[in-house]
């Protein structure tokens, strides 16, 4: 039964996308097990760009069936645009299919969202204000309204109505209100042209595994973005962690078999919270820069740092790593010096773990280790050999300093810039 999780292990956008693309066309099902449209998972095929952030980056590959799993949260007017956009650049792709327990977002989501961001002033949390907070909050108070609601007329008109009540009244008196109605009649008719896409995905799943087919599951954003293990509360609403998997999926922890997790060779971070070995100079920009440090989704330049070990350290642990996929080691290319943080130190004691309070974090001192950097250009390496010294002993120490095996390593976003190192961490 071979299985593989894909997340990742800093704050989001370690380059997943990619990932998940190379190895998904070995795939018979990928799965996207947890988060909305806040993700953002990019792709480069030749001189072809894709951005994803509903749909699962491997449904480039026409042989392999594409699920959105239950824990995700759907906005179907940004399911439909992104899968319109990419049928009308590639006529053939996978099949794609969505779980009836997916939760709706609708536009009082995305309202709810940007209001409460406003109202946290100087404490805001840096959210994309796609609503998919506002969402999962529905979820677990169980006035959430689910995809397999919204392909059915009747059933979707009497959510609405309920929930328009509640929400004009009970608990969002003064938070945004809507015509019910209104919303039925628009709602209504995307949920007839998704009604195709909403199927029984836990059992398409569930299947594959006891069949032996080999099923990935994507996450999306990264271990520190975790709701119960990340930076709280600077953090998502859903599970990316490889136990999310489960959660969103259907299945059980013993139907996991192997799991890589995906960082970058430096730390990257988008929006607000801590991050102890940001770059607030020169080498911060320069890595910015070289490395194209833009968010796929909002834009926003992303905020730049030294490799952080004790951060993964922390998600090799929490996600049973069975090795590394590193990316972008290209980018740090003509960078005289490099450094790595090995620990952080609070009011001048080694911490043995990471901190849990928002304080703390951003008091906290890193540990640094030096290591010699290297100027050749590594994006023609095929195998670890072709790299210089200086690198091999950067990935050494990333492997010993976590615990962790290198898997993979990726050298640019092209499929071919991509060096397998140990396949037997891979299916199993």
């Amino acid at each position: 039964m071979p299985t593989l999780v894909i997340v990742g292990a800093q704050w989001g956008d370690e380059a997943k996308g990619k990932m998940v693309d190379v190895l998904g066309g070995d795939a018979k099902v990928v799965v996207r097990y947890s988060g909305g449209n806040n993700a953002g998972h990019t792709v480069t095929v030749g001189e072809e760009v894709f951005k994803f952030h509903l749909l699962p980056a491997a449904i480039l590959h026409p042989g392999v069936v594409s699920v959105i799993g239950g824990g995700t949260a759907v906005c179907p007017k940004a399911l439909l645009d992104e899968l319109d956009n990419l049928k009308s650049r590639r006529p053939e792709i996978g099949r794609l299919v969505v779980s009836p327990s997916a939760h709706v977002v609708f536009p009082f989501h995305r309202q709810d969202d940007a209001r409460q961001e406003e109202a946290r002033g100087k404490d805001k949390i840096g959210t994309t204000s796609r609503g998919i907070g506002p969402t999962y909050t529905d979820k677990v108070r169980r006035t959430g309204i689910r995809m397999v609601d919204l392909v059915r007329p009747e059933r979707l008109r009497q959510k609405l109505t309920g929930l328009a009540e509640l929400r004009n009244g009970a608990y969002d008196s003064a938070g945004s209100t809507f015509d019910a109605e209104a919303l039925y009649r628009e709602y209504q008719a995307l949920g007839q042209r998704l009604g195709p896409y909403v199927v029984d995905t836990d059992t398409i799943v569930q299947e594959a595994v006891l069949r032996g087919d080999k099923v990935m599951f994507e996450g999306a954003q990264g271990t520190m973005l975790d709701l119960d293990h990340g930076t709280y509360p600077y953090v998502t609403s859903s599970h990316p962690i490889a136990g999310g998997a489960c959660l969103g999926t259907g299945i059980g922890p013993r139907d996991i078999h192997s799991v890589l997790a995906v960082a970058k060779a430096y730390t990257t971070r988008v929006g607000e919270g801590p991050f102890p070995t940001e770059l607030l100079d020169e080498t911060g920009e320069a890595i910015r820069r070289q490395g194209q440090e833009f968010g796929t989704t909002t834009g926003r330049p992303r905020r730049c740092g030294w490799l952080d070990l004790k951060v993964l350290r922390y998600s090799a642990r929490v996600n049973s790593l069975s090795g590394w996929i590193l990316t972008r080691l290209d980018v740090l290319s003509g960078i005289e010096k490099l450094k790595v943080a090995t620990g952080y130190r609070l009011d001048g004691e080694l911490l043995p773990g990471l901190p849990y309070c928002s304080e703390d974090w951003e008091r906290v001192e890193p540990v640094y280790e030096e290591f010699e950097g290297w100027s050749e250009d590594l994006t023609s390496a095929r195998q670890i050999s072709d790299l210089p010294a200086s690198a091999q002993r950067y990935l050494s120490a990333i492997e010993d300093l976590t615990d962790t095996p290198m898997a993979i390593l990726s050298i640019g976003p092209e499929r071919d810039q991509t060096v397998i190192v140990r396949p037997d961490l891979l299916w199993r």
